[in-house]
């Protein structure tokens, strides 16, 4: 069982972040440029996520298409924050896009907590 969860809520067309995909990847993605998609960026986050923590981590996709789930819900009505939401084992993070560095600094503090 992965000792972090990453959940990542958006929109199923959404972007993957306020900033445009350009070659400059300060994602840290390289393999859903040029998307600039939500869904290419979750894989490509899955995919370096389990190369560098195996399955210490998980990576969890929360799509609000259609429904949004009640812990959703309380996050967007208390806190407002932008899509994609990045929650990490259920916290709220300040990210508000797919950055592998700034998503693994909130796993590497996750994982000091537990």
């Amino acid at each position: 069982m992965a000792e972090v969860t990453v959940e990542i809520i958006g929109l199923a067309e959404s972007d993957c972040g306020p900033f445009p995909c350009d070659e400059t990847r300060s994602c840290g993605l390289e393999t859903c440029y040029p998307s600039n998609r939500l869904l290419d960026a979750i894989g490509a986050l899955r995919d370096e996520l389990l190369a560098d923590y195996d399955d210490r981590v998980a990576v969890k996709m929360t799509l609000i298409d259609e429904e949004v789930p009640d812990h959703v819900r309380e996050v967007i009505e208390e806190r407002h924050p932008p899509i994609p939401i990045i929650l990490v084992n259920g916290r709220l993070t300040s990210i508000g896009r797919i950055s592998l560095d700034l998503i693994k600094e909130e796993i590497e503090y996750a994982l000091l907590q537990s």
